[in-house]
């Protein structure tokens, strides 16, 4: 079966799945010079079987409000290949979590885990469960309630979650002390724990400073650097502000951040005093637009930030919050460089628009893989009982963004993609990732 009729085959099986169609075609499309110089990928249908997980386990989750009425909401894990090492991937709790949308972030979590070079397969998991308007306690008894069917089916050798959206480290560690409960275990089952009770330093920062680093070396590609430059940052979440907050360490100006009410503009720019405050306004769930009345700036309601001039975009919010009409306000605005820091923030047609007006665009796969390269590393420590100090972690990380930026880069130019100096690292990415995966189920036969 050739990758087109593959295509074919997804989206007729999974016609419903938008999110994940979408996901398999824009690997699919980029990587067919690699799949025609390797037709032992052929022999073994590599690429039809990485389109299928190797299990999606779903199951129910009932759980009691504070006023002692029983909820049920629904959860899963999508484990979709472990090639190269345990599943690894986040666990999302969200009114909008579907397999299709699970399925998605799994597929694109085979090939950013295998872009750090570090052991991991790739799966993801969670809940349309809403954390929002939920007390302290009900987040506890929830995430009690969600690990108590979950455990079961991840140990720190199996799978290994983590963090995601509605996820952070205080129900990280509601999670972890309900595995350790049922299984008596202590062990690196989940990433994302507090330091001191086995979790990294520089995880919560890791996945912001991770897409300023890959955009750093995009930009030195281009004999360019982050000094001088106006960001446009979307979100305001945990990847939004700490690449606000990397950016401006590097010579940068972040003038918007946002969320799902609307976009903050300070034309003066957001330095370390109002990140810190709205790092504090995030996690004590005030409105941005509050932010006006301390220092001033501009709230504009149900708007997204690309109205405003820039030379770089960082998309931080969710999976395609950019679409074709914002990609074309993006290049009328002058941005010259587009990192995905969420997942998938660029619908196909958005991608397009930039790539074909030449911005410099890096997929999430490889922008945002700073997070996970953490988390691995937090595993490691785990491992072998020890912490690693915050710069020498932060010194891994810049050198596996380097690393992760020069061999999307090196693909490029080697298939074909660079077009008179413009990188195609969205096809980069996606060869070396495939390419790491494939070549493993090669070698193992047909057992994965």
């Amino acid at each position: 079966m050739s990758i087109s009729q593959a295509i074919e085959k997804v989206e007729a099986r999974y016609a419903h799945q938008p999110e994940f169609i979408q996901a398999v075609k824009e690997v699919a499309l980029t990587i067919a010079p690699l799949y025609d110089a390797h037709p032992e990928y052929e022999t073994f249908k590599i690429f039809e079987r990485l389109i299928e997980p190797d299990r999606v386990i779903g199951f129910r989750i009932n759980w009691e409000n504070d006023k002692g009425e029983v909820q049920v909401n629904r959860g899963w894990r999508v484990q979709f290949s472990n090639a190269l090492g345990p599943y690894k991937g986040g666990v999302r709790f969200h009114p909008t979590v579907n397999q299709s949308v699970l399925k998605f972030l799994g597929f694109e979590q085979i090939f950013k885990n295998a872009l750090t070079g570090l052991p991991m397969g790739g799966g993801k998991g969670g809940s349309d469960f809403d954390p929002k308007g939920k007390t302290d306690n009900e987040i506890r008894r929830f995430c009690y309630a969600f690990m108590r069917e979950l455990h079961q089916y991840v140990s720190k050798d199996i799978d290994v979650p983590a963090g995601d959206i509605g996820v952070g480290g205080r129900e990280v560690s509601y999670m972890f002390a309900m595995y350790k409960n049922l299984t008596h275990e202590y062990g690196g089952v989940l990433t994302g724990k507090g330091v001191g009770f086995g979790g990294s330093l520089m995880r919560t920062e890791a996945t912001g400073y991770g897409a300023v680093y890959f955009l750093e070396n995009m930009l030195a590609a281009q004999n360019d650097s982050m000094e001088g430059k106006t960001v446009l940052v979307s979100g305001a979440g945990n990847v939004s502000l700490h690449a606000a907050e990397k950016a401006n360490m590097l010579g940068a100006k972040v003038i918007t951040v946002s969320d799902s009410q609307g976009t903050l503009y300070d034309e003066s720019g957001f330095d370390q005093e109002k990140i810190d405050w709205l790092k504090k306004q995030k996690e004590q769930s005030k409105p941005l637009a509050d932010y006006v009345e301390v220092f001033g700036g501009e709230w504009l309601a149900k708007q997204k930030p690309w109205k405003f001039k820039g030379d770089i975009a960082i998309p931080s919010a969710t999976q395609n919050e950019v679409d074709e009409d914002d990609a074309k306000l993006m290049v009328e605005n002058g941005i010259k460089y587009v990192a995905e820091g969420a997942n998938m923030p660029l619908t196909a047609e958005a991608v397009d628009y930039v790539c074909l007006h030449r911005v410099h665009y890096a997929p999430g796969k490889a922008a945002n893989a700073g997070g996970v390269a953490v988390s691995a590393l937090e595993m490691s420590q785990n491992s072998v009982r020890q912490y690693k100090t915050f710069e020498q972690i932060d010194e891994r990380l810049k050198a596996i963004m380097k690393n992760i930026h020069d061999c999307a880069a090196e693909a490029s130019e080697k298939y074909g993609q660079t077009d008179n100096g413009y990188i195609n690292y969205m096809a980069g990415a996606n060869i070396v990732g495939f390419k790491r995966v494939a070549d493993a189920l090669v070698a193992y036969g047909i057992l994965n």
